[in-house]
């Protein structure tokens, strides 16, 4: 098998986009639930992603401040700064952050949610 490049992995034959990578190693930290080093990250990932690839993909994660490290050893051990659903509220902050037009974001993103999602939001704000 060829080796996996920063930009790209292979994995059964097939190549793997940088953002799938990402979710791969962040899905294998939040599984584990304790600081993994690269090269236990690497040995909870399915196919064989080279030691430094996973250690790009672990230096941007913690780049985009999805992830912490500590020292441990010769290595840094990571671990999410949150779960899932703290991500995923972490992207839409800033997401509302970078627009100059708040409201209008709001405002699309509310008329874009089920019926159930709407009084569920207003529970939440109530």
């Amino acid at each position: 098998m060829q080796a996996a490049t920063p930009a790209a992995a292979v994995h059964r034959g097939r190549r793997r986009a940088n953002g799938a990578l990402e979710g791969e190693v962040l899905a294998a930290l939040q599984r584990a639930g304790v600081p993994l080093t690269p090269r236990e990250v690497q040995d909870k990932l399915p196919g064989e992603l080279t030691y430094s690839t996973v250690v790009t993909i672990l230096s941007r994660l913690h780049a985009k401040e999805v992830l912490t490290r500590t020292p441990r050893g010769r290595a840094y051990a990571y671990v999410p700064v949150t779960d899932e659903a703290g991500l995923a509220a972490r992207g839409m902050h800033r997401i509302l952050d970078a627009r100059p037009d708040r409201e209008a974001v709001l405002a699309r993103f509310a008329g874009g949610l089920t019926a159930a999602d709407a009084v569920l939001l207003r529970e939440l704000l109530g």
